[in-house]
């Protein structure tokens, strides 16, 4: 009989917590501590006794182990015959209904890729991932305390989480655009094309001899496909953990601007696509450190692949936007520099309420590699690592980043795919989140502090980040810090 899987992926870093995971005749309790672990899950037709009833249950349940209060649980109804998920499941929707919940000192991140028949080297198992960590919102403080001997070592000793691409965790930005610009949408989509490298082709053979009238009904999705890489707010991301953020602020394409019922101010670009507001993003992370007086965060403003048509700020235009930003913390907290962040002490920085170190285009030893990054079961990313995360390659470097998340949107049919059937929950870089996030976090694990270089910050970078990123940092930093 026909059947669809689900290969659950989940992480506990949280004590008195577990997670029950079931389909129709299947179940498994999940328990260890700090453990990647992963099984697959079948819905299978004769268990369900097809046709009589179409769905069988796939569910998330996470709850304490005593008294055993549920803390949340997720499910998704699956046709084991068209392997669709049922649109009124609670993990459908990824950038909806599969955000972290965070309270009561933990954290939990869950989502779900759904699955076609497997083209494209893609899986053909919906991908579903279960994430329970405590809360991060003080983790520096933790692992330094004001005081303590490992406040008195370099900053640079820590190990920072970090959002790849944090601008991008929500299309509100282009979605405003583009219903302003209703039936013309197809133009800004046009318009967009020749910047989407390898993803050109496959959308202009999509939308090509269709209406634009259809074709604007279809532009959200399509560039929700290719360019979300992140569902929190900024908020929910900083109590996940994340210290190190990556921000290329411009002005809208110049193609967009005559579309855009917004502000022409400084957006997060990916490519020549805006995302995130830069005044709200640094207004959010002022408020949180100003009520997290241990914690030290990176912003590291950069325009890797912004296009010429999207105005770059000036630098007395990225100053206004810094300090209308910090005039909210009334003096709590102050910016430091490049210097601050590979020489400076913990203490010190926390003294001189450096809180928020602050770097322009500064060059950085990182594990991205446009061929080793193109995967979909992300093996050429660890050979990647196993290359770059090495004391003699990070000679001389201001620090070291690690990419965690693969790019399978830079191969020719996976983008086609993802074109075709693009939608919120077939987001290719959520096909290979879970997956990468098995393999490449343990490596990072057992090997960074006998391999890197133990006074240079290196940063864990991924995908729709979540608190197993934060959990790997925090025990690296500990032993960085030892």
């Amino acid at each position: 009989m026909p059947s669809k899987g689900v290969q659950a992926y989940t992480y506990i870093a949280a004590p008195g917590v577990e997670i029950d995971i079931s389909v129709p005749k299947q179940s498994a309790t999940r328990t260890a501590q700090r453990v990647f672990e992963t099984e697959n899950f079948e819905v299978d037709a004769v268990k369900i006794r097809w046709p009589l009833k179409r769905h069988g249950r796939f569910t998330f349940k996470v709850r304490k182990s005593n008294p055993g209060e549920t803390l949340t649980e997720q499910w998704m109804d699956v046709d084991p015959v068209s392997g669709d998920i049922s649109s009124d499941s609670t993990m459908d929707n990824t950038l909806l209904e599969t955000r972290s919940i965070v309270g009561n000192g933990l954290a939990i991140s869950y989502g779900v890729y759904e699955a076609g028949p497997g083209q494209a080297g893609l899986p053909n198992r919906h991908q579903a991932y279960a994430i329970v960590t405590p809360e991060w919102s003080g983790w520096q403080g933790s692992v330094a305390p004001p005081g303590s001997e490992a406040e008195k070592k370099k900053f640079a000793y820590f190990v920072l989480p970090s959002p790849h691409d944090v601008g991008m965790n929500s299309l509100d930005t282009m979605n405003a655009i583009l219903k302003h610009a209703g039936v013309a949408s197809a133009n800004i989509l046009t318009t967009l094309m020749p910047y989407l490298n390898s993803a050109k082709d496959s959308v202009a053979k999509v939308i090509g001899g269709l209406a634009d009238v259809t074709v604007s009904k279809i532009a959200p999705d399509i560039i929700a496909s290719l360019s979300v890489t992140q569902k929190d707010t900024v908020a929910t991301m900083l109590q996940l953990g994340a210290r190190y953020f990556e921000f290329r602020p411009a002005h809208c394409h110049k193609a967009i601007l005559p579309h855009s019922p917004l502000p022409d101010k400084l957006y997060f670009q990916h490519g020549p696509i805006p995302g995130m507001a830069y005044d709200q993003f640094l207004m959010d992370l002022v408020l949180f450190l100003v009520k997290n007086p241990t914690e030290i965060a990176v912003v590291h403003v950069r325009w890797d692949g912004v296009p010429a048509e999207c105005a770059r700020p000036t630098d007395s235009e990225l100053k206004s936007y810094l300090d209308a930003a910090l005039a909210f913390s009334n003096g709590a907290v102050q910016t430091g520099n490049l210097n601050d962040l590979r020489n400076a002490t913990i203490a010190d920085l926390r003294a001189q309420k450096k809180r928020l170190l602050y770097i322009v285009n500064e060059s950085v030893l990182s594990t991205y590699d446009d061929t080793a990054n193109a995967t979909v079961d992300g093996r050429s990313m660890l050979a990647a690592f196993e290359r770059t995360l090495t004391a003699e390659k990070q000679e001389g470097q201001n620090m070291t980043v690690a990419q965690c998340q693969a790019t399978p949107t830079n191969i020719k049919d996976v983008i086609y795919y993802s074109v075709v059937s693009a939608s919120v929950s077939t987001m290719a870089l959520m096909a290979t989140k879970a997956l990468c996030g098995h393999l490449l976090l343990p490596w990072l694990r057992q090997n960074v502090v006998e391999r890197c270089k133990r006074d240079q910050l290196l940063v864990i970078m991924d995908d729709f980040i979540d608190g197993a990123d934060t959990d790997v940092a925090v025990e690296l930093s500990r032993r960085r810090l030892a």
